[in-house]
């Protein structure tokens, strides 16, 4: 999908206009975005007392808040939208960006003047949440990742979109598919290329391409509803959406309200700093 690329270029460029951004969403980070970053990160030790820019209830935002508060005086910025948290670095108000490794690729690859560091972060693996109340569902998605990890289904839909082969081909279904047992809607953040983005009005990514071909699986429709990443467990556990797939960690403080199907992809939370 070519207009991916081309979005992505548009919407990366809208970093370095100042106009464009917003503002980090805790008052503690609204209230220190307007200085300057504090010293230069080389790596996970050099975090302590620097300002870290992340977005809200990402794995990232979990990560960072265990140094927030502390004796060195940490301050974390949450932002909407990875992009964000990314001006903000490069206009030198915070001093790095934790963030998933996909996506920080694409932010670094379209702009010269910031570098992923080397050591990563923290590993990870994606997985899907569904209600507590909808074991079945989740037992039906976990047959259904099988046999798309078993026919090679998954390792394709990945490959469109990660890699140096990578095409951005949306997973289309087949022209006679059956999606007589009704509509799963599935809910995501679209600003976290490239699991999720919007091509028009459109969700396109792996995160997108895996949920349909699940919904094949399970003789049903696709709908994506789009919104903010801190809303989409509520949209869950509260019934306006059948799951959630938006790169999402299993973490303790998640379990608490969803379950999670079996992992269907690993990743890694990076540092992006300055050059």
């Amino acid at each position: 999908m070519k207009k991916f690329a081309a979005l992505m270029l548009s919407a990366v460029c809208m970093i370095s206009l100042a106009a464009c951004g917003s503002e980090p969403k805790s008052d503690a980070a609204a209230g220190s975005s307007s200085s300057e970053a504090s010293g230069a990160v080389t790596g996970m030790d050099d975090l302590p007392g620097k300002k870290i820019g992340v977005q809200t209830g990402t794995t990232g935002d979990i990560y960072a808040t265990d140094y927030e508060g502390d004796e060195a005086g940490t301050v974390v910025e949450r932002y909407n939208k990875g992009v964000d948290a990314v001006m903000s670095l490069k206009q030198g108000k915070i001093d790095c960006v934790i963030i998933d490794n996909e996506p920080a690729k694409v932010f670094v690859s379209e702009n010269d003047d910031l570098k992923i560091l080397d050591e990563p972060f923290a590993e990870e693996e994606y997985a899907i949440c569904v209600d507590k109340s909808n074991s079945e569902l989740k037992d039906k998605i976990n047959q259904a990742l099988t046999d798309l990890k078993a026919d090679g289904t998954l390792d394709e839909i990945i490959g469109h979109w990660i890699g140096d082969s990578a095409d951005q081909k949306s997973y289309e279904s087949a022209a006679d598919a059956d999606h007589s047992n009704g509509t799963l809607v599935m809910a995501t953040n679209a600003e976290f290329p490239p699991y999720e983005s919007l091509d028009g009005e459109n969700v396109v990514g792996i995160d997108a391409d895996i949920a349909r071909a699940i919904a094949d699986k399970l003789g049903m429709d696709l709908r994506i509803d789009n919104m903010e990443f801190d809303s989409i467990i509520m949209a869950v556990t509260s019934g306006k959406a059948d799951i959630g797939v938006a790169g999402m960690t299993v973490t303790e403080d998640r379990l608490e309200n969803v379950d999670f199907t079996d992992t269907y992809a690993k990743a890694k939370q990076v540092i992006i700093v300055k050059k």
